[in-house]
């Protein structure tokens, strides 16, 4: 069984990105409390990183205990370590660090300057998540694209198809860089909740075309994720415009 999606609309994207952050606190005690460790799979973009800076801020994060987290990303571009298109990059710069969680348990995608080929980072990316994970996810966050995406599954890709596997190579992305990794949907399936963090108006009609009754994900990838526990839609004033 899965959750079905519940929408909760802030006014602007700064204190959109707030409330996540207060709310991802409260997840990540509630996990640690319930088994032990949380696992939580991070996102890029504007919002990823808003989340991330908002999440530094807030005094209940103290609560947390960073050598029971495990970080990880839903994708990442397929750029050398440090490069700064890509997601970890961007997270970092926004106050990841600051949060003295052990290297060994923020698990980054290896790119160009570590790894022979995108399939050789998402395979290895795969077998760390088998290593190290425990089979769900506690909270796994998303972006959202104005054509839908999520991770860099995209419309009408063929990376959307792949099936046994936990992450997969992503060639010919319809939005640079060309070539990334991104676990695949069949991952997002084992999470406890799944959030999506969507912020103006250029996202608005991507909202909607996702929450319609029975979207489909080969055309609005966003429409497929959903989390056994709670599905939510964390949307600003702007993004939520389209909704019926």
């Amino acid at each position: 069984m899965t959750a079905a999606p519940r929408v909760v609309v802030h006014p602007s994207k700064q204190i959109l990105a707030d409330a996540a952050a207060a709310r991802l606190v409260g997840a990540i005690v509630d996990a640690q409390a319930e088994r032990g460790v949380a696992h939580v799979a991070l996102t890029g973009g504007s919002m990823g990183s808003a989340i991330i800076a908002s999440l530094a801020a807030v005094p209940g994060r103290l609560a947390i205990d960073p050598t029971r987290l495990h970080l990880w990303w839903g994708d990442e571009r397929y750029l050398p370590a440090g490069d700064a298109d890509r997601n970890d990059t961007q997270n970092d710069e926004a106050g990841l660090a600051s949060f003295g969680i052990p290297a060994e348990h923020v698990h980054r995608v290896a790119g160009p300057d570590s790894s022979e080929s995108p399939e050789a980072s998402a395979l290895a990316y795969g077998e760390a998540i088998r290593e190290h994970g425990q089979g769900s996810w506690d909270v796994v966050l998303f972006g959202v694209g104005p054509d839908g995406h999520v991770a860099s599954l995209f419309p009408h890709h063929p990376a959307q198809r792949i099936t046994d596997a936990i992450a997969v190579a992503v060639h010919d992305s319809p939005k640079p860089p060309p070539d990334r990794v991104s676990l695949t949907f069949e991952c997002f399936e084992r999470s406890h909740q799944v959030w999506f963090l969507v912020s103006g108006a250029d996202k608005a009609e991507a909202v909607a075309a996702a929450l319609a009754p029975g979207a489909d994900r080969w055309d609005v990838p966003a429409a497929g994720p959903r989390g056994s526990d709670a599905t939510l839609w964390l949307v600003d004033a702007d993004a939520a415009s389209g909704i019926g």
